[in-house]
């Protein structure tokens, strides 16, 4: 059997990510078993809690967010990708624990050594073999969002540039892990690059 792979897409909003993973995933599909899923709101009790997330309509509080993130994480880790992955499958992911250090942490100011042990809780200590984030100007991003924004793409470009700058710190810290790919590029380019970072892991 082949080995199991778990790959995650960073970036922030508009960044291209969903459209590479499903590129890939189309790419992938006569090669290997593969699966696409996110953070949060993997099927089940993920997509409840999505749909707070993004769009309850009052203040939720930095840490409570936080722990909604972690909550949806330690479900979709038990209940979809370890199972996957230790069957040979290939998990691609919307978002992962790189979202939260970069939102929850850099973005909205919480504590990162905090964080790190609540993600390491919430995964058992399962690491991504390969994490890609998506790099783009923000005022770039915010203008691929477009007018409608969910409560996460509303907060403004101040915290969307530390959002970034959290993303680029976090390359800096993990570079084995953690790959980073101009997403102001064409689509057919940023897939090129893409590509160029999974090869060699299937």
């Amino acid at each position: 059997m082949k080995k199991g792979l778990f790959i995650t897409f960073e970036g922030a909003d508009g960044c291209g990510k969903t459209t590479q993973l499903n590129l890939l995933s189309d790419y992938l599909k006569n090669k290997r078993d593969v699966i696409i899923t996110r953070e949060p709101g993997a099927k089940g009790l993920g997509e409840k809690l999505r749909e707070i997330l993004l769009n309850y309509d009052g203040d939720i509080a930095p840490q409570c967010e936080s722990f909604l993130f972690l909550a949806d994480r330690a479900q979709h880790i038990e209940q979809i990708v370890k199972p996957a992955v230790s069957e040979g499958k290939i998990v691609l992911c919307d978002r992962h624990t790189d979202s939260t250090v970069a939102y929850q942490g850099y973005g909205r100011g919480l504590n990162l050594e905090e964080i790190h042990y609540l993600n390491t809780l919430a995964t058992g200590g399962l690491k991504p073999d390969l994490t890609v984030v998506f790099d783009v100007d923000i005022e770039t991003s915010l203008s691929r969002v477009g007018s409608e924004k969910d409560r996460m793409e509303a907060a403004g470009i101040d915290f969307f540039n530390r959002v970034r700058n959290g993303y680029l710190e976090i390359a800096k810290q993990e570079p084995q892990r953690v790959k980073v790919i101009d997403a102001a590029k064409s689509i057919d380019e940023v897939f090129n690059d893409l590509l160029k970072l999974v090869t060699p892991l299937i």
